[in-house]
């Protein structure tokens, strides 16, 4: 059992008085304690130590061959994790505490040296050794970690200067860790604000300062060493030491760009048309909403321009909705060329559009941009060979003479261009209130109709036979509501058709 204890030396001596001595030391009383193998040259002992395990090699560095610190360096090379004491002379002993930077762990001086002393620097240089490998695999463990980690990392020291950066942070960045290792944070990791582009101040300067977890703002910008620039997410904290004192800061974080991308994408797919890219009916009635909200508080006019094309059924059914497809994406484009950039141009569904006319002066100014409209759809598109003319209507209705919020003026705009279509097409009509008169009689004859059906229940209900007088009465009320309707139809379209040659109401000859 005392042999499986024992610790392995290895004395590396040419002076064989001093070797004799050295041995004299380990007598019975701790000889249970230590093997002692004696060599004479460097290349014994690098013989020695391939083929057998050793704990702790005794060398002196005063030997001529080789001399001082390559000495220490071959032997470790000979056996990496080997314990070494050296022996050095008074005048070595600077090259003694050199050598201890170079791997060994103690030394003595020749003619001080006592068996307590050396016993005690012997089983200091194994503790000394075995806290190293502890501290290297805890070392080794934590760069692995860090290398294989999928987020990048970068340390700092307290004065802001970079200390380490891993793989995943090299890449990113674009800086190796021995180029950018001294270099200030600043230097190497520049950040910036995506939307107002404002430079963001150092994370790791404010973590060290204030002691304390942050992260990064929204929409902050890594620009790499390329100049090419990524969305980040980060965390960033304070490292501290074991009495709790800052000694620097630590930064992980990723690249989001891949899910920021998406994420437009999927907010501009919900609040856009997949087919034209035009914003949908939900984009345009917030920005109708905010346009009246800016003209209410600048005492403005703003104009919705509702249109509808001409025969397109016609062309999709015969054509094909491939072509149909192409033709609406045809009309987006033209429909954008007419108009101001805060203005917007919206496609409803079908081959219905509107446009929002912001700030508008006049309303003459939405008659001006409706028969620019007109003009440009009736062109010809040319589409896969095919030449194809269409026409479009539309209805105008302004804010705030013709509504006060979005959903009305959108609405009412609808009702002009249905008047627009009905009086002949290619042209423009301006809402007026009398138009939403028929929608209004419609919902009376079909409640003076319900009332009638009602009624001739109730008579059924109180006898198998409904008399000749109750059937006279049912017949009356349906002719009445009927002609009444009539009636009404008649008064408005003349008073339509009079509007129509005095007022603001225009069409385009094709």
């Amino acid at each position: 059992m005392a042999g499986r204890l024992a610790k392995t030396i290895l004395l590396i001596e040419n002076d064989t008085e001093v070797a004799r001595l050295i041995r004299g030391m380990f007598n019975d009383s701790i000889s249970c304690l230590f093997e002692v193998t004696h060599v004479e040259s460097m290349s014994a002992a690098e013989r020695y130590l391939t083929r057998h395990s050793v704990d702790i090699v005794l060398l002196d560095i005063g030997m001529a061959d080789p001399p001082g610190l390559e000495a220490v360096r071959r032997v470790l090379a000979a056996s990496p994790r080997v314990s070494i004491v050296l022996l050095s002379s008074a005048k070595d002993e600077e090259i003694a505490v050199l050598a201890l930077q170079v791997g060994a762990q103690d030394y003595l001086i020749k003619g001080q040296i006592e068996p307590r002393e050396l016993m005690r620097a012997l089983l200091n240089s194994v503790e000394r050794k075995m806290i190293e490998e502890v501290l290297f695999i805890e070392k080794e463990r934590a760069q692995v970690t860090l290398n294989s980690m999928g987020d990048a990392v970068i340390c700092t020291d307290t004065s802001g200067n970079i200390t380490f950066l891993n793989p995943v942070a090299e890449r990113m960045t674009g800086w190796l860790l021995d180029e950018a290792v001294g270099r200030a944070m600043t230097e190497t990791f520049r950040i910036v604000d995506g939307v107002t582009r404002k430079t963001i101040l150092d994370p790791m300067a404010k973590a060290t300062a204030q002691n304390r977890v942050g992260k990064l703002p929204v929409n902050c910008v890594l620009i790499r060493r390329d100049g090419n620039e990524l969305f980040i997410e980060d965390s960033v904290a304070p490292i501290r030491d074991r009495e709790g004192q800052v000694t620097g800061a630590v930064i992980v974080f990723r690249d989001v760009t891949a899910t920021r991308t998406l994420e437009e994408k999927l907010t501009h797919s919900a609040h856009h048309d997949f087919l034209t890219g035009l914003p949908n009916r939900m984009l345009l009635n917030t920005r109708v909403a905010q346009a009246i909200s800016h003209a209410r508080r600048t005492k403005g006019r703003v104009a919705v321009l509702f249109l509808d094309l001409d025969g397109f059924k016609e062309i999709n059914d015969s054509l094909g909705h491939l072509i149909g497809d192409k033709l609406l994406q045809s009309v987006a484009k033209r429909l954008l060329s007419c108009v101001r950039g805060p203005d917007t141009v919206s496609r409803q569904g079908g081959d219905e559009f509107v446009v929002l006319l912001r700030e508008l002066q006049h309303p003459e100014d939405a008659a001006t941009t409706a028969k620019r409209l007109l003009n440009a759809v009736v062109g010809v598109h040319l589409i896969d060979q095919h030449e194809i003319r269409v026409t479009t209507s539309i209805g105008l209705s302004i804010y705030p003479s013709d509504a006060k919020d979005a959903e009305n003026l959108i609405r009412n705009a609808d009702t002009a261009m249905y008047h627009a279509k009905k009086n002949g097409r290619h042209i423009y009509r301006f809402f007026k209130p009398e138009m939403i008169v028929e929608p209004v009689e419609r919902q009376f004859v079909q409640r003076d109709l319900r009332h009638a059906k009602d009624l001739e229940i109730e008579l059924q209900s109180k006898g198998s036979h409904v008399h000749t007088q109750s059937r006279t009465v049912l017949s009356g009320i349906r002719h009445a509501a009927l002609l009444n309707a009539g009636t009404h139809k008649r008064i408005r379209r003349k008073s339509t058709q009079s509007r129509d040659r005095g007022g603001m109401n225009g069409s385009i000859k094709s």
